[in-house]
């Protein structure tokens, strides 16, 4: 996240009234929710837990242990197995 100056998109009277509140300070304004962005949209971090998580439960479909497939993808087993149920579910 950069920082933009107020000075440069705010109108004095705006910046002063500010001021009242929280004078010298970094202040964060959030988005309006009409214009937030859902996790992973920007980045393709969305999509590439999808695949890792479908290889996951082929894996575990095909035989390999839960121990294992934490073991390789860096996950408690208890992610695993959520990831697992969670497809299963999914799969119904």
């Amino acid at each position: 996240m950069s920082y933009i100056k107020a000075a440069d998109v705010l109108p004095k009277e705006i910046i002063d009234l500010i001021q009242n509140y929280i004078d010298g300070e970094y202040i964060y304004i959030p988005r309006k929710e009409c214009n937030r962005k859902a996790w992973g949209e920007n980045t393709r971090s969305k999509e590439m837990v999808f695949f890792r998580n479908k290889e996951i439960y082929e894996k575990y479909t095909e035989g390999m242990t839960i121990d294992h497939l934490s073991e390789a993808y860096c996950l408690s087993p208890k992610s695993i197995q959520k990831i697992i149920a969670k497809i299963k579910l999914k799969n119904q």
